[in-house]
């Protein structure tokens, strides 16, 4: 009984980490290798993608961002993480940082303040 009850409780375990990477995985559209930003909360309303630097959000985006998923690729010495400033040019504050896979459905702090961003080695 003992044998039976641990490998019910490593099966409930497993199946409940397969299903919350499962939804974490899909929470956000974001194609791989690309950082996206999104006006609306939780990956909702207009979205842009980039592979690259941006360091002049246009005005449809600028200070307008409400979500965000880095969906880079990572590796050694790679800049796989996101750093998303306040102004254009990369000026005034960083607003949010993004590890490699991070989604951020919202975020009081940084929501509508983004103007540019550049990937990094780290936050």
């Amino acid at each position: 009984m003992k044998r039976f009850t641990t490998l019910l409780a490593a099966a409930v375990i497993t199946t409940g980490a397969v299903l919350a990477t499962s939804a974490a995985a899909e929470a956000a559209d974001c194609r791989s290798g690309y950082f996206c930003v999104w006006t609306d909360a939780n990956f909702n309303g207009m979205k842009i993608e980039h592979s690259g630097d941006d360091h002049w959000w246009e005005g449809d985006m600028f200070k307008q961002d409400s979500s965000w998923a880095n969906h880079g690729l990572s590796g050694p010495g790679v800049a796989d993480h996101v750093k998303v400033y306040e102004g254009r040019e990369l000026l005034g504050r960083v607003t949010l940082c993004l590890a490699p896979g991070q989604e951020v459905g919202y975020n009081a702090g940084a929501n509508d303040q983004g103007g540019s961003h550049t990937w990094s080695t780290g936050c």
